[in-house]
């Protein structure tokens, strides 16, 4: 990581670890991880994410009672607040794959608000991101709105999926951009800042065809070094874009068990694909203005 320039990492600190059971806390693994980090000096953007089995019908549904969350939200904070300042609330609240009750995102709103105040509380000085948003539709963050989020998220983030080898793929990620930004000024939150907490894709050594939720098929390694420095190029030239986190660093092995696994910058055995050079290339670029990642 340090090699690669790489300045922050989204961690995701999974309730199901901390808390499999009521009251039954375990931080073994998280203390060992940022440590580690910040004894490297990179920092660390903390994902407070997805129910635990004894507090919500599955791990993609919202708690039964947020009272649950809150508290876990409180304890990680309170633990680990004097090394990580940045709070990711949920992952990807509007897609149904994450969080499966449609409701127009007013169990997320809220759920952010609350998790938002025990952080401030908890650390005054943190900053709470909100969970990516994926749809080029304006729903979800108008919804957000509606539903009295504006002052709970410090941060707007965006997770704008899409493939490389796709007609108009730049078009695409630059329309969910300027979505965000208009609801954003239309609300009186010009002023935020804009993270893209994932962006990606996979590169194969030889284009294969996908399967799930990753459409067409991979590119390769040196197709997805192109897209690092197309991405990362046209988004980070955006005055409100603020940083950039590439998902993954290191290739999968058999998780997904398809494209998805190879969005590495490196391999599973660590040697480096072309991106690598494309990524550290962007870090030069931009370091002395901004933190791609």
């Amino acid at each position: 990581l340090k090699e690669a320039g790489v300045s922050y990492v989204r961690v995701d600190m999974l309730w199901q670890d901390m808390e499999p059971e009521p009251n039954n806390w375990n931080f073994k693994k998280y203390d060992y991880l940022v440590n580690l980090l910040t004894q490297n000096h990179i920092r660390i953007l903390g994902l407070l994410s997805y129910s635990v089995s004894w507090a919500g019908k599955d791990w993609n549904y919202p708690p039964y009672d947020n009272a649950t969350f809150v508290n876990y939200a409180k304890r990680v904070v309170s633990r680990y607040k004097d090394k990580v300042k940045y709070w990711e609330i949920w992952n990807e609240p509007d897609s149904p794959v994450y969080w499966v009750e449609r409701d127009e995102m007013k169990g997320y709103a809220q759920l952010l608000k609350e998790s938002y105040q025990v952080i401030k509380e908890s650390d005054p000085s943190a900053k709470v991101v909100l969970g990516g948003l994926t749809s080029e539709a304006l729903f979800p963050l108008k919804n957000i709105y509606r539903n009295g989020g504006k002052d709970y998220f410090d941060v707007v983030n965006i997770h704008p999926f899409t493939n490389p080898l796709a007609p108009g793929r730049l078009q695409r990620v630059k329309v969910i951009y300027k979505n965000i930004r208009k609801e954003m000024v239309k609300n009186g939150d010009g002023h935020k800042k804009i993270w893209f907490t994932e962006i990606g894709c996979p590169g194969v050594k030889e284009a294969v065809k996908a399967n799930g939720w990753w459409e067409g098929k991979s590119p390769t390694e040196k197709q997805q070094a192109r897209w690092v420095r197309e991405i990362y190029s046209e988004l980070l030239s955006l005055e409100d874009v603020e940083k950039i986190f590439w998902a993954f660093f290191r290739d999968t092995k058999e998780h997904f068990k398809n494209g998805v696994d190879y969005f590495g910058l490196v391999r599973w055995d660590f040697s480096k694909k072309p991106g690598v050079s494309a990524y550290k290339k962007c870090v030069r670029k931009w370091e002395h203005t901004k933190q791609p990642r």
